[in-house]
Parts: C-alpha cells; sequence; structure tokens
C-alpha cells in the first residue's frame, strides 16, 4: 500500500489534560484493518550505509527519539519511525482525535499490531532495495521485535534491543516499574529515567499516556507478550542489547537471559550485551544517553561499513 497523507479531524484534549496538536501532511500506510499508520522518514546524512526501523514502547510515540534519530542519520542511516497502533499520531488519528483513548490498541489487537509493524517492513524493503535493515526496538517495541525476529528472520540484517527483557515469567516484571522509588512527591514515572525531566516531559507530552499496559491491553493482548526466542533461527543475525542497571522492566539479569536465549535456542554467534550503571529503562533519554548513543554506532559501523 502506497503512503498517503491524513490528517486529524480536531484538537481534542492531550492524556494529560493539555490541548493536542493538529497534525497535517503525515506519511501513513493502512494496515489489514483499516487503520491509517502514521509513520516519519529521516533520511540519511549523504549516501546511506543502511537503514534502521525504529519501534517505540507503550504509551508512548517516535517522536521522543529525535537525538537518537539524529545520530542515526548524521551516521549515514536512513530512519523509519511509525507510531504504532493506538499510539501517538496514530492513535490520535485512530480514535478521532480523543486522546483518553492512546494506547488501546484496537481491532485484532496485538496480533493486527505486530502484522502492520511487519507491514512497514515491506514498505522499507521496497523502497531501499539493497541496503541492510536494522531493527530497533525499545520496550515493548523491544518485544515486538523479538517476535519479528522469529517470524521473519531473513527480513533483517541486525536487532538492536533496549529497555528489553525475556519475555518470560521471572524474568519480566508485571508489577509496579516505579515501586524502587516510591516518595509522597513521586511523579510515577521515575522509572523512565535518572533524569527526572525525562519524567515531567512525558507526564506533559499530549501523546502520550500513563495507563498501565494490562489496562491497555487487556488481558489476553498482555499475555501474547509471552514467549521466547525461536529455537534455531537459521539465519545468523547480529544482536545488541543494551539495559539500564535500573531498570525495572526486566534489567541486567533478565537481558543477560535473553542473550543467552539467543545464542543457545537460536544459534546467535553475533550477541552483545551492554549495561548503563547510572541508568534506568530510557537509556537513550537518561544520563548516559550520549554513551548509549555512541556505542550503538560504535556497534553497528563494522557490520554495515560506509558504502563506496
Amino acid at each position: 500500500m502506497p503512503p498517503g497523507v491524513g490528517e486529524i479531524p480536531g484538537l481534542g484534549e492531550g492524556a494529560n489534560g493539555c490541548r493536542a496538536p493538529r497534525l497535517v501532511g503525515m506519511p501513513e500506510y493502512i494496515d489489514a484493518h483499516g487503520i491509517a499508520i502514521v509513520y516519519d522518514v529521516h533520511p540519511a546524512a549523504g549516501e546511506p550505509r543502511g537503514v534502521v526501523q525504529l519501534l517505540h514502547g507503550v504509551g508512548e510515540h517516535a517522536g521522543r527519539y529525535a537525538a537518537l534519530v539524529e545520530a542515526l542519520t548524521g551516521d549515514g542511516y536512513t530512519v523509519y519511525a511509525d507510531d504504532h497502533r493506538g499510539h501517538g499520531r496514530t492513535g490520535m488519528k485512530q480514535h478521532g482525535g480523543d486522546a483518553s483513548k492512546l494506547g488501546t490498541l484496537g481491532p485484532g489487537g496485538m496480533p493486527a499490531t505486530l502484522a502492520a509493524v511487519w507491514q512497514l517492513t515491506q514498505l522499507i524493503r521496497s523502497k531501499n532495495p539493497g541496503l541492510p535493515l536494522v531493527l530497533l526496538g525499545h520496550s515493548w517495541g523491544s518485544f515486538l521485535a523479538q517476535m519479528l525476529l522469529d517470524e521473519h528472520p531473513d527480513a533483517y540484517d541486525a536487532l538492536v534491543l533496549s529497555g528489553s527483557a525475556l519475555r518470560w515469567p521471572g524474568s519480566l516484571n508485571s508489577g509496579d516499574l516505579n515501586a524502587p522509588w516510591k516518595a509522597a512527591t513521586a511523579s510515577g514515572t521515575e522509572w523512565l529515567s535518572s533524569d527526572l525531566a525525562v519524567g515531567r516531559a512525558f507526564l506533559d507530552d499530549p501523546l502520550t499516556t500513563t495507563k498501565p499496559l494490562l489496562q491497555l491491553f487487556g488481558v489476553v493482548d498482555t499475555l501474547r507478550i509471552i514467549g521466547r526466542p525461536r529455537r534455531d533461527l537459521g539465519h545468523d543475525v547480529p544482536v545488541l542489547l543494551m539495559v539500564g542497571r535500573d531498570d525495572t522492566v526486566g534489567g541486567p539479569r533478565s537481558v543477560h537471559r535473553l542473550a543467552e536465549a539467543y545464542r543457545s535456542r537460536s544459534g546467535l554467534t553475533d550477541v552483545t550485551t551492554l549495561v548503563y550503571p547510572d541508568a534506568r529503562h530510557e537509556i537513550f533519554n537518561d544520563v548516559t544517553q550520549a554513551d548509549a548513543r555512541a556505542d550503538l554506532l560504535a556497534w553497528l559501523a563494522p557490520r554495515f561499513p560506509t558504502r563506496t
């Protein structure tokens, strides 16, 4: 389906009582259920060496990754980033401008959401023949990325996961992610970043929601997150796992288990794990963000050399 242009009818109230912006001239594609998926294309500076498909997390949107996108495009990668079903600009358009429904996936739930992200992969491949494709997912986006690699291992040339976890009971936190930072003055977003301005900005963003995952997705779709890396993947994809030491979603222990599963179950030989001692969940929005961006580019460089 070729991309078109869409506009949200009306402004609507933001998820946190703010006036939501009017969104005009956004590229989009239509998924199997007729929902318009809004996405951005950020061209590489100069001759592209590869493409990165960026998958955001629950309750947020692709616009929160501006600094990461700038670093990637500056290093020669074209970046495609959609707002997943029910989220960000897609969610506002899907739900008629009603920000109170942000995070609700809509018809088809999790399987349809995953299929819509896969649809973008196919669009990227059709428009960038011959270029390697890196799948980069954060948090829930990293879970979607794990699922996509299981289903379509030949479609991706590298996998990068941040704020991820082994999607298995005992390795994935289903409780209060902000529990370590309980205080009378807590905003509830301290788990995102040790830079508390990040949490405040999240609360002020009209395209985000702080509703719990179970409330947004329901029991069935929440349980669909559970799974493990596929056995004998048959395609040796390089994998980079990046996690903050104080990440309460899974944390280093869970991510090390994920790395081992990719080696022992999937048969992958190039698996790297980086732990950031001073970071929480959003390593690309924490005090370590410059190091995280530099580490990502350094990891990508030998695997995807500059094209001459």
